[in-house]
Order: C-alpha cells, then sequence, then structure tokens
C-alpha cells in the first residue's frame, strides 16, 4: 500500500503557477491529485499545466484568478467544482512582496494592496473553499485540509517589511480561528512559515539579501524545490488529519537564529 497515494483526491493551488505553489503543485501531482491552479498569470499558467501534466497521471486544469477579486475566486471555484466535483485541500499559496517602504513612508494604497493579496485573499479563498467542504460533511462526506503560505517574517522583523510581515501574521491568525471554527466538519488549518527559497520574488530582492540570508540561516542554504512536493502530499493527505491551528515554520532554522 501507497501510504501517501492521493488518487481521487482534488486539491487547490492559488498561485500555482510558479515558485512554491508549483513545486507543491508537482508532489501533489506525483501523488495522483488532481489538481486546479488559480493563478492570474495566463502565459505561466500553460507553462505550469504543460509540465504537470508531464510528469503525472493526474488531471490538472489551470484557471485565471486574481485573488485580490472576490469575484474571480468564485468563478474558479465553480469552475474547479464543474470539473472535479469536489475540493479536498486548499492551499492557499498566492502572494506578493510587500511595497518595500519603511514604517514612516508608507502609504494608505500600497499597505491596501499587499493585504488585499495576502491577507483579504486567503479568506476569501478559504470562504468559497469551505461553503463546498461544510456542504459535503452535511451530506456525510466530512473532511477537508486548508494549508496556508505565510512567513517566518510573520514571527521576526526585517526592514522596510511591516506591511508585508503584517499581512502573513493575519494569515497566522486566519489559520487559528480557522481551525478551531471548523473542527466539527473535520476540516483541519494549517500554515506553512516559509524561509528563503529562491522565487521570481527573492530574484527581484537585492543579492546582498540573498547572501545574508544564507548566513544567518543554521543550515547554510535556502530552501529546496523537491522538498516541498513531499511537503505538500503530507499536508493533503490523511497522515496531518490530526494537526490543526498550527503554524510551522519551514526555514533550516531561520526563525532561531
Amino acid at each position: 500500500m501507497d501510504l501517501f497515494d492521493l488518487t481521487g483526491r482534488v486539491a487547490v493551488i492559488t498561485g500555482g503557477n510558479g515558485g512554491l505553489g508549483l513545486g507543491m503543485a508537482r508532489g501533489l501531482v506525483k501523488a495522483g491529485a488532481n489538481v486546479a491552479i488559480w493563478a492570474r498569470n495566463e502565459e505561466k499558467n500553460a507553462k505550469a499545466l504543460l509540465e504537470l501534466q508531464s510528469i503525472g497521471r493526474a488531471e490538472v486544469k489551470t484557471l485565471i484568478c486574481d485573488v485580490a477579486e472576490e469575484t474571480q475566486i468564485e468563478d474558479a471555484m465553480g469552475a474547479t467544482l464543474d470539473t472535479f466535483g469536489r475540493v479536498d485541500a486548499c492551499f492557499a499559496n498566492a502572494g506578493r512582496s510587500g511595497s518595500g517602504a519603511g514604517v514612516p513612508d508608507m502609504t494608505e494604497a500600497g499597505w491596501d494592496a499587499v493585504m488585499a493579496v495576502n491577507a483579504r485573499g486567503p479568506a476569501l479563498t478559504y470562504k468559497h473553499v469551505t461553503r463546498h467542504m461544510i456542504e459535503r460533511a452535511k451530506n456525510g462526506d466530512p473532511g477537508g485540509k486548508l494549508i496556508a503560505t505565510s512567513s517566518g517574517q510573520s514571527i521576526m522583523g526585517v526592514n522596510r517589511s511591516s506591511d508585508y510581515a503584517a499581512s502573513k501574521a493575519a494569515i497566522n491568525g486566519l489559520t487559528r480561528g480557522a481551525a478551531f471554527e471548523l473542527a466539527r466538519h473535520k476540516i483541519t488549518a494549517n500554515a506553512l512559515l516559509f524561509g528563503y527559497y529562491e522565487t521570481d520574488i527573492t530574484a527581484a530582492a537585492d543579492p546582498k539579501f540573498a547572501a545574508w540570508m544564507e548566513k544567518r540561516i543554521p543550515l547554510r542554504r535556502p530552501g529546496d524545490h523537491e522538498g516541498l512536493e513531499g511537503l505538500a502530499v503530507f499536508w493533503a493527505s490523511p497522515h496531518s488529519d490530526y494537526i490543526t491551528g498550527q503554524c510551522l515554520p519551514v526555514d533550516g532554522g531561520l526563525c532561531i537564529s
């Protein structure tokens, strides 16, 4: 028996066409899960679709969705259910970088733009996904997994990143509240506080930042994308059923350094 066979399961991954999200999608597809990617960039969606179709036996669907717009979330959820009939796991992964402004230089527009994607987006994604999960539970098919991409910055301080840190701290609070509220339906909620991974966002940062981070990380390296595959499969599988409300650092020990 394959302990981590996800055949017949369906996972949604917001922002799953690149970076951390695509790494997690690879693992889910390899484990047999059908995957719906909700992301904004049509070209990146098409590339991700081709790659995922080539490595797994499961079905993959990509949908244009900006999680800052609730109507797009609602439409993506409807299209996902039309294709797969159910959602068992939701990886609320879509995010954006902060404005790069220090506290004295913050603007209302900059703050709101970060919060719209990083905090409101996961909340509204969970709103529509859990409506479906709760309806399934009422019909005798309880259970569901909510997994949010948070950040170590939600529990640490970094210069000129207070808006980003606050948005990720909001995800941690959302996770704990959702876990408590939804446990009666056998829906779990957890957040992964990722440390330094090489992504499109970090590639745009000052190269000195990467060098500084690697010196500060006890394991002395960025996170490996291959490791994301098994991580995602574990959280989507029944083996994580008794873990809920947790905000787990995945950072090579960065948060203890």
